[in-house]
This record gives C-alpha cells, structure tokens and sequence, in this order.
C-alpha cells in the first residue's frame, strides 16, 4: 500500500510558485481557495481544465470565490433569444451575484471590471499556482 505524503497547501514552492493541493483533490466541477496573497485564490477545474482568479470581486470587494459556479444566460441575436452558455465557467459572487468568467477573470455584465487570473498547472501530481 502505498502511504500519501501530507500536503502543505498554500506552501511555497518557489518565490511566485505555491502547491495548492493534489490533482486527484480537484476533480472536474470542483474548486479550491489556496490560501495566496491577501485574499487568496480560486482554483477551479472545469471540464478537466483548470484556472485561477483572485477571490476578489471587482464589483464591491466580495468574496468571489465563495459563491457558487454555473453557467450564464447571453443573448444570442441569431436566434433571438437568450442561450445558456459558459456552464462551470461563471462564478457568481455571494454579494451581489455578479458574474465572472473564471477563464478570463472578465465580468458578464461589465466587461470593462475584471478579477485577476493566474496561471495554475499539474505538476507530479500537485496542482501548483505561479503568482
């Protein structure tokens, strides 16, 4: 049998790269805040591929990441009529519900207001975040 090593999530792996947990810990649809910077940040696997925003919202200062994540409803002028698209890519801010995409950082309604993005990787197992 083999024994898993503890992780120490949030350490630092390098002075802009930090261990956020194991891959096998974020499964698809899933998300975690590591404990980086002064807000820390979501770590989000969606569909298998995984991002990084700022637990900040660019609205009122919320936190971004606690909210829940769906999809989101855009208007669609070919069709005339709204379609819901973007499905586990919205994250909706507990606050006041604004919507962000967390491949982008960028706001639905605003897209002038954005969050900060991050690039996140697997690496030996570790999903690792470089600041």
């Amino acid at each position: 049998m083999q024994v898993r090593q503890p992780i120490n999530k949030g350490a630092r792996r390098s002075a802009r790269e930090y261990v956020v947990c194991r891959q096998e810990d974020l499964p698809p649809g899933r998300m975690v805040i590591a404990p980086v910077g002064k807000f820390g940040v979501g770590v989000y696997n969606v569909h298998g591929i995984l991002y990084a925003i700022n637990n900040y919202c660019p609205h009122m200062g919320g936190p971004l990441c606690s909210g829940n994540v769906y999809g989101t409803n855009l208007w669609d002028d070919v069709r005339g009529r709204a379609e819901h698209v973007l499905d586990g890519r919205i994250a909706r801010c507990p606050w006041h519900a604004w919507e962000i995409d967390v491949a982008t950082g960028v706001s639905v309604a605003d897209a002038r207001k954005r969050t900060r993005t991050y690039d996140v990787r697997v690496e030996n197992g570790e999903v690792v975040l470089t600041r």
